[in-house]
């Protein structure tokens, strides 16, 4: 089979990492990729937007599927668009993907379903005044959201009216995040510990492979800024079997027959962003994609054929034996250009990347390139330092983790030192 994949980091390495396995798998091509994923398929240098290029290429190409990794292809149709065209597509159609796209359309969902959820309300850029006062009658902290996509970056933690009016400001006012900021979402915060899971179906049927958890500000403990994710790890133990079952069954299994009931089927990955409170677990978000770094730990822990597995769901028949948990754990530690997430440099030279031979240890590029025959830095999040310890032994994957990204250098590199921590702190704790 011929595989396309949409993206151009970690996870769309992951992606084709995974795939690649496959016996079925006979070209894989990546659109347009990154300075790792040409060493396993093919970059293809075309603006995933356009189309109708998109189109040629598949045709020319005779691909059999096609993957789409990042969030923005999906809400701008490009799936509806190719399935029209005959062509399978894993991930949802342009309706489905307003899951993440309209925080508000996810919250009238999960009310309609009844799905455990922060308390909220929505505004727009005429209503200033009225958030301010609702952010007030709710209690602080309270938590502001871009309605629309914002790469990760658009979520907001306020401790006081200040703090909300200084949000306001930049979204509404200064214009941040541009047509995502036309409107926000004020909910209340909640306490407890999170988790990525992934659910992967074909509209009816569905499979949750292993609990990650992200780390998603910028400094150690917790701190600084939201960013797109700094490092992962999975499983996380918090997540047991009993939990599990609650969330397939109050959660997942209520938001898909929604869904399918007002028209909108999901297919493809529908990633719960959840929080254990003291109440039971409740929904932060929901996003229409693999999340990234959270794929990168996630996929090596599945045995058996995982392109079988997006195959199935692509064609609306799932195959839920297609992968199993093969009882490892995973850990990776993104390496970051620092300044990230705001300004960065780029374009330095990266070393120490053919060091590795063992099997366990995996490189996943993000923000990377390939430029006279080097690779160098493109981005903010660079690499994925990925490892894999097949006993379980989350701490033996972290200390290698660790040993592993100290040996590869660029100018300004950034990481935190803490990835991983929080899961030894559950296992201490359970024990």
């Amino acid at each position: 089979m011929n595989i396309l994949i949409i993206g151009s980091g970690g996870r769309e390495h992951a992606l084709a990492w995974a795939i690649k396995k496959s016996e079925k798998c006979q070209n894989l091509y990546l659109l347009p990729g990154n300075g790792g994923t040409s060493l396993i398929a093919k970059n293809i240098n075309i603006n995933s937007s356009n189309k109708e290029e998109v189109l040629e290429f598949c045709s020319e190409a005779k691909i059999d599927l096609v993957v789409i990794g990042p969030e923005i292809p999906l809400v701008d149709g490009l799936s509806d668009f190719l399935r029209e065209n005959n062509i399978s597509v894993f991930g949802p159609s342009k309706n489905a993907a307003m899951i993440e796209s309209d925080k508000a359309y996810a919250k009238l969902i999960m009310q309609r379903a009844n799905v455990p959820t922060a308390r909220f309300n929505e505004f727009n850029r005429a209503q200033y005044n009225d958030a301010l006062n609702y952010s007030d009658s709710i209690g602080y902290p309270v938590v502001v959201k871009a309605n629309g996509l914002a790469a990760g970056k658009g979520v907001s933690i306020c401790f006081s009216k200040v703090e909300v009016n200084s949000v306001l400001e930049e979204i509404f006012i200064k214009d941040i995040f541009g047509e995502s900021g036309n409107k926000i979402i004020i909910e209340e915060f909640l306490e407890g510990d999170e988790t990525s899971i992934f659910a992967i179906t074909d509209g009816e049927k569905f499979i949750c492979l292993p609990a990650a958890q992200d780390h998603k500000r910028i400094g150690d403990g917790d701190t600084g800024k939201n960013t797109g994710g700094m490092g992962a790890y999975a499983p996380t133990s918090i997540v047991t079997d009993e939990l599990m079952e609650q969330i397939k069954n109050q959660i997942i299994t209520p938001v898909l027959n929604e869904m399918r009931n007002e028209g909108n089927p999901f297919s493809g990955c529908l990633y719960c962003g959840l929080i254990f409170t003291k109440t039971g677990p409740k929904v932060i978000e929901f996003n229409c994609r693999f999340g990234d770094p959270e794929t990168q730990v996630v996929l090596p822990l599945l045995d058996g054929d995982f392109l079988e597995l997006l195959l199935s769901s692509a064609r609306g028949k799932l195959n839920e034996n297609a992968v199993i948990y093969n009882g490892g754990s995973a850990v990776t530690i993104v390496a970051a250009s620092n300044g990230y997430p705001d300004k960065y440099d780029k374009g330095f030279e990266i070393s120490g990347l053919n060091n590795f031979k063992d099997e366990d240890v995996i490189i996943f590029h993000a923000g990377s390139a390939e430029k006279n025959g080097k690779i160098v830095t493109n981005g903010g999040r660079v690499l994925n330092i990925t490892v894999l310890n097949k006993n379980n032994y989350l701490g033996e994957a972290i200390d290698k983790a660790y040993s592993v990204i100290n040996q590869i250098k660029f100018e300004n590199i950034y990481y935190r030192k803490d990835i991983g921590q929080k899961g030894l702190k559950y296992l201490t704790n359970q024990a």
